[in-house]
């Protein structure tokens, strides 16, 4: 592509993405298809000749934009939300354009030291003292694995070299890892692929609030040790995924302390409430974290993908991933650089610092506390409205911009526990999400709370006013009328 059908064809692309994000809501949040109705509408093998940028721009409006899940409608109120901003499109446009491999310092030198100012940048902003380094990778899940590969190399096992092979079974070596109910499926995913064992993540009892408990903490660890097992981290949560609970990390980091247990402490999606610092008091103690995610491509509006690992034992982080064959070997400087596939299982990595650099040049540390407090207040309106109503109930704090609820009528108040009824409820409120999601005007997910069919309205998207939440309340009450008139009592 010459750089004038380049320059003419990327006009027109921006020109499509201005379009689509000034009409989003024109379309369905979530598209009215089923599985497999979409694949019949691709030709069945690649083209043998050219198409022109026109065709294919036309098929992205025919066959694209139709059927995606619309995670940038100000209705999608569903899992976090990954919101693109302006300027993070921009970013990314950029990042692929210019094509920088940031494996290496060499390879990209401006890309490595700007990753170092883009990490310290989110650290001083998110109240964070000096100490902690780190990284930008790709999700949460990645960062987490990073994590807990670093704990487990700090706790002498010499598996990046050894491996685990010969150390499990009876008598063998049997690692733990401890994080409340609540704790992402992230971390038994990391368990699984260490080789720690998914049934080595020992879910901790949680309080009513859904916090773990720092008493069951102490007693699960010494039970373990007792039984000759190994109790090697702590994965502590501030705003989970299900409820967006509080684990209460500073006195887990007592706890961990005094076992000598690795700490992580996971904030993927509320880390960012730490930029407003009236709202700091859910990380009390999160200082004290061995590693810290953050996920900038959720509540800081920077697309998918980049999240922010920090931690204070880089070291560890590098012993972990350190390996350098020759040809990745840097000869030609005379100062020690820093080169980032040491610290992950990557290789190539993404620029994704530019973006972020971007993005917070843009936005400023102002503009993202103003439109993270609008979440946090429409949440709380959100949630006084579920508080008014005799037919809905909340079924978890909101101490951030999420909500959990269902539909309980209130003819069933005092019954909402007898099994019956209880199977009752569950269907009822999955009926319901699949009947205001099919509406297409908002979406909403759904998790399961101490075993009760759960309903979540989650706030992030930029373009999110009061409106769209209202509605979103007005659809929840019509469907619910409609469903069960004879429950109601009005």
């Amino acid at each position: 592509m010459d750089p004038d059908e380049f320059r003419a064809s990327g006009h027109r692309v921006v020109d499509l993405l201005a379009d689509y994000l000034a009409e989003v809501e024109r379309y369905a949040v979530f598209p009215p298809v089923e599985p497999g109705d979409l694949r019949p509408l691709f030709a069945p093998s690649a083209p043998e000749t050219p198409e022109p940028v026109g065709d294919i721009l036309a098929d992205i409006s025919r066959l694209i934009l139709p059927n995606v899940t619309h995670w940038q409608h100000p209705g999608f109120l569903a899992y976090f939300a990954t919101a693109a901003s302006g300027i993070g499109i921009l970013g990314e446009m950029l990042t692929a354009g210019i094509g920088s491999n940031a494996m290496l310092w060499r390879t990209s030198p401006v890309a490595t030291e700007l990753e170092g100012v883009i990490v310290d940048w989110f650290r001083q902003a998110l109240g964070l003292p000096e100490g902690l380094d780190g990284l930008i990778t790709d999700t949460a899940s990645t960062s987490t694995l990073i994590a807990l590969a670093a704990a487990r190399e700090a706790a002498g096992i010499d598996a990046s070299r050894a491996g685990l092979a010969g150390r499990h079974g009876p008598g063998g070596l049997a690692l733990r890892v401890y994080g409340p109910t609540e704790t992402h499926s992230s971390s038994a995913k990391a368990c699984m692929t260490l080789g720690i064992g998914r049934d080595h993540l020992v879910r901790v009892p949680v309080d009513e609030a859904y916090a773990l408990r720092p008493d069951a903490l102490a007693a699960a660890i010494a039970s373990d040790r007792a039984a000759g097992q190994r109790p090697l981290a702590v994965v502590a949560t501030v705003g989970t995924t299900s409820s967006t609970s509080i684990d209460p990390v500073a006195a887990i980091a007592e706890i961990a302390a005094r076992e000598g247990l690795w700490l992580h402490v996971d904030a993927a999606y509320a880390g960012a409430t730490a930029l407003l610092p009236d709202r700091r008091g859910p990380f009390t103690g999160w200082e004290r974290a061995d590693s810290i995610v953050v996920n900038p491509h959720k509540w800081f509006f920077a697309l998918l993908d980049a999240s922010l690992l920090l931690t204070r034992r880089i070291d560890d982080v590098r012993a972990a991933f350190s390996l350098v064959p020759e040809y990745l070997r840097t000869l030609d400087r005379d100062n020690p650089a820093r080169d980032y596939n040491e610290l992950t299982s990557q290789l190539g990595r993404r620029f994704r610092a530019l973006k972020l650099w971007m993005l917070l040049r843009w936005f400023g540390l102002e503009g993202l506390r103003r439109r993270i407090s609008v979440h946090i207040e429409l949440a709380a309106a959100f949630a006084g409205w579920l508080d008014a109503s005799s037919d809905f109930e909340r079924l978890a704090p909101v101490p951030f911009s999420t909500v959990c609820f269902r539909y309980r009528p209130a003819a069933l108040a005092g019954r909402a526990d007898e099994p019956d009824i209880a199977r009752r409820l569950d269907d009822l409120n999955a009926r319901l999400l699949d009947a205001v999601n099919r509406s297409g005007e908002v979406f909403l997910s759904h998790t399961r709370l101490r075993d009760r069919f759960t309903i979540r309205l989650a706030i992030g998207n930029l373009r999110t006013e009061k409106r769209h939440v209202r509605n979103a309340w007005d659809l929840l009450r019509d469907e619910a009328a409609r469903l069960a008139p004879e429950d109601r009592t009005s």
